[in-house]
C-alpha cells in the first residue's frame, strides 16, 4: 500500500479508466484484486454479489471481501492503512468523515459533481466536509415510529409526543405486562430528537460549530426536561431500556410503539408482527415531526490504496440503480439514490427523512456519543437536566 500517490494523479488515473471505454478500457489492463471492508449479516453478501457482477464487466478486476464491521473501520484504517495491510475500499458511517479526513485516510470523490446529481441530497450533504465531497453513498438511514397494528389502530397513531404519552399511560393501565411505547432512552442516536425543537441543532445549524455543541442550549434543556417527563409513561429505569430490550419488546408483541430504524423491518416481519411505520411525533411547540439524525453509509477509497482509480470505479458501480436495488433486496436498507423499491414501510421513512438532518461529521462527534448517552440515562432516571447537559457539552468541546 502507498500513500505517495497524489490526489491529482489519482483523479487523472480515474479519468483515464472511464475515458478508456468502460469495460473494454478497464478490462484490458493488469490483473488487480481490490480488498473491500464491510460488515457481516447482509452487506457482506451484497459486496460479494456486486463484486461478481463488476468482474463480469471488468474481467481484470477481482473483488475480495474482508470482514470489518462498520463501526470499527474508521479506527482500523488508521492502523492498517499506514502499515500497508489495509483495504482499497471500505465502508464507514458518514459521521466519522471528519476524523478520517483529518487523519489523511480517505480520498475525495473522483467526480463529486456527477455523484451529487445522482444521489439523495441528504447523502451528498452528509459526505461533504469543508466544502469537499468524500466517498460514495450506498445507503441512507434514519429512524421513525413503528406501531403494532394489533395493539394500536392506525387512526390512533400519535402526531405529537404529548399524545403519545397520553396513549401510553392509558394503554399501560389497561394492559398489564405491556407497554404503550418503548425506546432505548440511553442511546444518543435517538435522544437527540428531544433537543431539536424550533430548529435547534447539534453543533449549530450546519453541524460545524466546533466550540459549542449546542447540546446545553436553552431549547435543548427544555426538550430534555420533556424527555424526562416521559418516564411517567414508561416507568422503567434506563439500565433496563437498552436497544435489545426495546427491540425484543416490540418483536414479541408486548409494545404498541417503538422508535427504531429500517434495519428492524426484516426481523419484525419474521417475528410475525403486523406493523406500520410513521414519522416521529412532533415536540411541544412544533407542528412538524421531530427532527431525527439521518445517516449515510458510504464506501471510501483508502488513501493508502495501490489501485485508487479501480477502487473508485467499483464504488461508483455500487451506486448504480441496479446495485442499489440489489442492496435493498439483500439488506432492506434505504437506497442512496432516488429509485422505487417494493416496501410498504418505505413511505414512513421517506417522510421522516424530510425532517431529518445529517449527523455532524466534525471530529468532535467522536466524543458526543458516550457523553450524550450517559447524560440521557441520568436524565431519564431523574438527574438535573441542566447540570447533565452542561457536563455533556464540556465533555464534547471542553470548557
Amino acid at each position: 500500500m502507498k500513500k505517495a500517490i497524489s490526489v491529482v494523479a489519482i483523479l487523472l488515473a480515474a479519468a483515464l479508466v472511464f475515458a478508456a471505454g468502460g469495460a473494454e478500457g478497464a478490462g484490458g489492463g493488469e490483473k488487480i484484486t481490490l480488498n473491500v471492508w464491510e460488515s457481516n449479516n447482509g452487506p457482506d453478501e451484497f459486496i460479494r454479489k456486486a463484486g461478481e457482477e463488476f468482474t463480469k464487466k471488468y474481467p481484470n478486476i477481482t473483488i475480495n471481501y474482508v470482514h470489518v464491521e462498520l463501526g470499527d473501520a474508521a479506527g482500523q484504517i488508521a492502523l492498517d492503512g499506514p502499515a500497508g495491510v489495509g483495504p482499497d475500499l471500505f465502508a464507514a458511517p458518514h459521521d466519522k468523515l471528519g476524523e478520517m479526513v483529518a487523519g489523511g485516510h480517505v480520498l475525495p470523490t473522483s467526480d463529486a459533481n456527477a455523484m451529487r446529481k445522482r444521489v439523495l441530497g441528504a447523502c451528498s450533504a452528509a459526505l461533504t466536509y469543508e466544502g469537499k465531497m468524500y466517498g460514495y453513498p450506498v445507503s441512507a438511514e434514519t429512524y421513525a415510529l413503528f406501531y403494532n397494528k394489533a395493539l394500536i389502530k392506525e387512526s390512533e397513531v400519535p402526531k405529537t409526543w404529548e399524545d403519545l404519552a397520553a396513549f401510553a399511560k392509558k394503554f399501560n393501565a389497561a394492559n398489564s405486562g405491556k407497554y404503550g411505547f418503548v425506546m432505548d432512552v440511553g442511546n444518543a442516536y435517538y435522544t437527540i430528537v428531544f433537543t431539536t425543537s424550533e430548529g435547534n441543532r447539534l453543533f449549530g445549524p450546519q453541524g460545524t460549530d466546533r466550540k459549542n455543541s449546542n447540546i446545553n442550549s436553552e431549547k435543548s434543556v427544555k426538550g430534555m426536561k420533556f424527555f424526562q417527563s416521559l418516564r411517567s409513561a414508561l416507568n422503567v429505569p434506563a439500565a433496563d431500556l437498552t436497544t435489545s430490550v426495546a427491540d425484543t419488546a416490540f418483536s414479541s408483541g408486548t409494545a404498541a410503539m417503538h422508535i427504531t430504524g429500517l434495519w428492524n423491518v426484516v426481523p419484525f416481519t419474521k417475528a410475525g408482527i403486523d406493523f406500520g411505520v410513521a414519522p416521529l411525533p412532533s415536540l411541544p411547540g412544533d407542528k412538524t415531526p421531530s427532527a431525527s439524525f439521518s445517516g449515510t453509509r458510504a464506501m471510501f477509497v483508502s488513501a493508502y490504496s495501490d489501485h485508487p482509480a479501480e477502487a473508485a470505479l467499483f464504488a461508483d458501480f455500487l451506486v448504480s440503480p441496479e446495485m442499489q436495488q440489489l442492496r435493498f433486496q439483500i439488506t432492506g436498507a434505504l437506497p442512496a439514490i432516488s429509485t422505487k423499491v417494493d416496501s410498504p414501510y418505505m413511505g414512513g421513512f421517506i417522510k421522516q427523512l424530510d425532517y431529518a438532518f445529517p449527523m455532524p461529521s466534525i471530529p468532535q462527534m467522536g466524543s458526543y456519543w458516550e457523553a450524550m448517552g450517559n447524560a440521557s440515562k441520568n436524565i431519564w432516571d431523574g438527574a438535573d437536566v441542566k447540570k447533565e447537559l452542561d457536563a455533556c457539552n464540556e465533555a464534547i468541546v471542553g470548557k
